[in-house]
């Protein structure tokens, strides 16, 4: 069973940062993907940031602009992985619930990713941008 710790969620002003920190535990070695979507009020979901277990390589959506980051960290001594995503320069437009989830399926093109369907999913933790 998958399980998820969720942290790092608040309110901050336009401008300014937060990092989301998640950690996975009993995740299929197939669904080696792992990231965050959000989901804001009267708003499609989207695509944030991604990283693969296997070889560190990312996905971000394309409003993250190098605002964003992902790192993981594997327990080499459990079958944990916690995934840290550093959001700098804060918008308005970056409010939304943010979701720790697990890559099911990725479109896959040569050295490139995009994850497409999620198989697990975390709690959510809110992130409030405002002035």
């Amino acid at each position: 069973q998958v399980q998820f710790v969720e942290s790092g969620g608040g309110s901050v002003q336009p401008g300014g940062s937060l990092t989301l920190s998640c950690t996975v535990s009993g995740v299929p070695a197939e669904h080696y993907r792992l990231g965050w979507v959000r989901q804001a009020p009267g708003k499609e979901r989207e695509r944030v940031s991604f990283i693969s277990r296997r070889d560190g390589t990312t996905y971000h959506g394309s409003f993250v602009k190098g605002r964003f980051s992902i790192d993981i960290d594997n327990d080499k001594n459990t079958d944990k992985s916690t995934v840290s995503l550093r959001m700098n320069n804060l918008k308005p437009e970056d409010t939304a619930v943010y979701y720790c989830v697990t890559v099911s399926r990725a479109l896959q093109d040569f050295t490139h990713w995009r994850p497409l369907e999620y198989a697990d999913w975390g709690q959510g933790t809110q992130v409030t941008v405002s002035a």
